[in-house]
């Protein structure tokens, strides 16, 4: 059975919560990414997306100086490395979300989204079910 620790990313760029949503939006925008975890001594403490950074930050009229743990979302479902990717799969799935932080021993050690899903065959059908459920939700307006 394959493993989130077969497909994860496991080179992910940080920021931590001394950083502002300004210098998160420049990382973004340099790595071309969609959300950045948040560490505190390398333990996962929050997520912040593009989507917190546009809602709670610019229509909230928040300045680019505000503090990361102002917007990001600290309630986090996260995985271990040995879950598999058919539970992932079904978590992301249940919850609406495109990513899943990956922690072990209380550090991440990587993030799974469902582009990892797509590039790995085995598990292109779970990446599709997962897609459409999420998509499902978010264009019927039941989560935005």
């Amino acid at each position: 059975m394959e493993t989130i620790r077969d497909i994860m990313t496991d080179e992910i760029e940080c920021c931590t919560l001394l950083d502002n949503i300004f210098e998160v939006a420049v990382k973004m925008k340099e790595l071309n990414v969609g959300a950045i975890p948040i560490v505190d001594q390398d333990k996962l403490v929050g997520m912040i997306t593009d989507r917190d950074i546009v809602i709670r930050g610019v229509a909230e009229k928040h300045p680019g100086s505000t503090k990361v743990e102002d917007i990001m979302s600290d309630k986090l479902i996260t995985v271990s490395p040995d879950t598999s990717s058919n539970d992932a799969a079904k978590l992301m799935a249940e919850n609406q979300i495109r990513r899943l932080p990956v922690v072990e021993d209380g550090k991440l050690v990587g993030i799974v989204s469902l582009g990892d899903f797509a590039i790995h065959a085995l598990t292109d059908d779970q990446a599709k079910e997962a897609l459409t459920q999420i998509s499902e939700q978010n264009y019927n307006g039941v989560q935005h």
